[in-house]
């Protein structure tokens, strides 16, 4: 189990930081748009259509890593007062009863509606750039298996803190910037 926790979380970690550049390009697009518009007042066709599909994609496929990394929203109100081996049980209910079903209908639907997409070319309605879209209809079935993957993975953690009595950490490779000033300040003896 502990190979597959490794391994899930590994591959959610790649595919997070490398769909976590597409911010770099939001940035830029959303940058050349103000620019084009309000200063040479020429406003572009695509640019919404193109911020929506790079932030979508972001959003699907950040979320296995945020789920890897224990970073998801959760009733933490509750469930932090739980002894880990409720909070395990009471997780592993909770995966089987809402977040696979939920993640396999977004798999299936995902799938037939990326299929009818790739099967006449679409393009936005939004847009009279026509910006293609039906490849941005597949990352919702990517971004369904790797939660499936990951939810996996996170099934053999709650199985594991069953047995073992206490959570294995995830991996941490971000903090928030509290924690960073506030181990910096520990640090330096402020």
């Amino acid at each position: 189990m502990i190979g597959f926790i490794t391994f899930a979380d590994r591959l959610s970690a790649w595919f997070g930081k490398v769909f976590g550049w597409l911010i770099v390009l939001m940035t830029f697009g959303v940058s050349y748009e103000v620019f084009v518009r309000y200063v040479l007042n020429a406003p572009t066709p695509w640019s919404l259509d193109v911020s929506y599909i790079l932030y979508g994609t972001l959003f699907m496929m950040g979320g296995a890593y945020t789920l890897s990394r224990a970073g998801h929203v959760r009733g933490d109100f509750l469930w932090r007062l739980w002894p880990p081996r409720v909070q395990a049980a009471v997780d592993l209910v909770l995966y089987f009863l809402f977040f696979f079903p939920g993640i396999l209908a977004l798999v299936v639907a995902g799938g037939r509606y990326a299929r009818q997409s790739w099967s006449y070319l679409e393009v936005s309605v939004n847009s009279p750039a026509g910006i293609p879209i039906f490849q941005f209809k597949t990352v919702m079935v990517v971004a369904g298996l790797l939660m499936l993957i990951q939810g996996a993975a996170q099934v053999c953690r709650c199985i594991l803190c069953l047995r073992e009595g206490q959570w294995r950490e995830p991996e941490l490779d971000v903090q928030e910037t509290e924690e960073a000033l506030i181990r910096a300040r520990r640090e330096s003896g402020a």
